[in-house]
């Protein structure tokens, strides 16, 4: 946070919203009627489970990166053929362990071994179970659009490296017309606003910070010429922030850059894999176009 309030852009990244309160209101976020992603994707996985899980193959062990609330995972689990184990991965520990055990009391045959970890960054796997099968990765719901493009290039290189000898299903939200876009970020409910604005609201709880949220606004648009939403909180007047002990001055109309969403097209997202070092195999799309699903061979 220091650093970002610090550069000339301020910029923070946003595996930062992800404390409790962030992921529960991102949970709310995922059921908003605007919010397309998170059904077009579990349409998805519901209608392709069976050939999914073909391709998974017997045994299999599955990596979900950035877990959140293990919605998702369930429908790749009641199609698999005995999975053998499930290693969850997120940065908000408290919210993964709800989840986690609550998935395990559903699925009491199958190892739930959950990580807290930041899979931006290098971090270590439990070894595999002698004799299992093979290590799937499951990266839905777009996340890999929030990276950088350098960044979501050194995610795959790195997921290709941890999954070697099996694949990655990754979700990812396709370029389409920017109203649907603009509408999915600025919910009439304003839910996305409130999740947006909860960074401040954690620097304050636990950054010894003094951000007056109500004089910070949610601003989210599409930037067509880089095909990605950028969600900001922009100052609404001239302020003095403090954190940790710091000031920091925003000048009126000012912004906090808390968050890129970057939309694919499907060849652009199997030109990114075979970079990375996958094989991209099939690929799934909605008849609308509006989100995809790729089954990404990683290399031995």
């Amino acid at each position: 946070m220091l650093a970002a309030l610090a550069a000339r852009q301020r910029r923070l990244s946003p595996k930062y919203f992800y404390d409790e309160a962030g992921s529960a209101l991102f949970d709310l976020i995922c059921d908003l009627p605007e919010y397309y992603p998170t059904r077009t994707e579990l349409a998805l996985l519901s209608n392709h489970a069976g050939e999914i899980a073909r391709h998974m193959g017997p045994n299999a062990e599955i990596v979900e990166f950035g877990a959140g609330s293990l919605r998702k995972i369930r429908l790749l689990l009641d199609a698999m053929d005995q999975p053998l184990r499930y290693l969850p991965i997120d940065i908000s520990g408290a919210h993964l362990a709800t989840s986690a055990a609550r998935l395990q009391a559903d699925y009491p045959g199958l190892g739930v071994v959950p990580v807290v970890a930041d899979y931006t960054r290098a971090f270590q796997l439990p070894s595999k179970v002698p004799g299992g099968g093979r290590r799937i990765g499951f990266f839905p719901g777009s996340t890999l659009g929030n990276l950088s493009q350098a960044g979501a290039l050194r995610f795959l290189k790195q997921a290709a490296r941890l999954l070697r000898g099996g694949a990655l299903l990754v979700g990812v939200d396709l370029v389409k017309a920017p109203s649907t876009l603009h509408a999915a970020y600025n919910d009439s409910r304003g839910v996305t606003a409130a999740f947006n604005l909860n960074v401040l609201e954690r620097a304050n709880r636990e950054l010894d910070a003094d951000f007056n949220v109500s004089q910070f606004a949610h601003s989210a648009f599409y930037n067509a010429p880089l095909q990605r939403i950028e969600m900001h909180l922009m100052s609404r007047r001239a302020q003095q922030v403090h954190v940790c002990g710091e000031s920091f001055s925003f000048a009126e109309g000012e912004t906090l850059h808390t968050e890129n969403s970057h939309k694919f097209t499907v060849e652009g997202l199997r030109a990114l894999a075979v970079q990375a070092g996958f094989r991209p195999g099939p690929a799934w799309t909605d008849p609308q176009k509006l989100f995809s699903l790729h089954w990404l061979r990683a290399p031995f």
